[in-house]
């Protein structure tokens, strides 16, 4: 197994914050870093060889997801890639050929970022689509399809009043104004791909904080103008213990 590593992290990812921790997002929402070019090798073999538990659309959900192709490829340029027609050359010098027919892959296949699409369905937000190449502990096919509140099954920290106030956030995202938040674990494995399910939760508590690995999702929520859908932006980040001394 390839050991992927960040060097660092971000200066304002290093001070934790209470749930839910959101915050407005005051720089380039989509970014690119040291990792980007072993990441992205890992994001390929996923993206050919486990297709099934990384990517879902809902039918419905098919102009959304084409919605957030287009965005991203508008900002792109200013993140170090470079577009020639259906043609877009990768800061890693991979050339990926647009595939409007399937934008989830496509997106997958240009960014670190995993993206998660969430959609008003009643009176809640309801996962319509994704690519996920990087979960920390859950399955994309338990949550495909499924409301806020069961997303977050079994965490222990989702509150009923705190469901409340996370949908009441959703339906408060205005366009152009995105938000962030970020989360804390620790890992044995570096292993970015760790899907696992909520009928055998991970064990969480205080022995955690001695393994050798720390991961952090920087997580950016963004409203799509047309669709009006909601998106997760999930930007993963894995390092070594000794790198991230000094965290609060």
């Amino acid at each position: 197994m390839t050991v992927i590593l960040q060097r660092e992290l971000p200066e304002d990812m290093r001070v934790s914050r209470a749930l839910p921790g959101i915050q407005p997002e005051g720089g380039p929402w989509l970014r690119v870093d040291d990792a980007y070019a072993e990441q992205m090798a890992r994001r390929e073999v996923l993206l050919a060889e486990r297709t099934a538990d990384v990517l879902y659309l809902d039918p419905l959900a098919c102009d959304a997801a084409k919605e957030l192709l287009n965005a991203v490829l508008d900002i792109l340029p200013a993140q170090g890639f470079r577009r020639d027609g259906n043609d877009v050359t990768c800061p890693d010098g991979r050339i990926v050929s647009l595939d409007h027919s399937a934008p989830m892959k496509t997106l997958g296949r240009l960014c670190q970022n995993d993206f998660v699409l969430m959609q008003k369905r009643g009176d809640e937000h309801v996962l319509t689509g994704a690519v996920l190449c990087f979960p920390a502990s859950w399955r994309l096919s338990e949550k495909a399809g499924r409301p806020l509140v069961d997303i977050h099954i079994p965490v222990s920290e989702y509150t009923g009043d705190l469901a409340r106030r996370v949908q009441r956030l959703f339906d408060g995202i205005q366009v152009g104004r995105p938000l962030w938040r970020f989360n804390q674990l620790w890992y044995q494995d570096p292993e970015l791909f760790q899907p696992r399910s909520q009928s055998e939760p991970r064990r969480v508590g205080a022995g955690l904080t001695e393994e050798p690995y720390y991961r952090s999702e920087r997580q950016t929520l963004l409203r799509l103008p047309q669709s009006r859908a909601v998106v997760f932006a999930i930007h993963t980040y894995v390092l070594a213990r000794e790198d991230v001394s000094g965290l609060s």
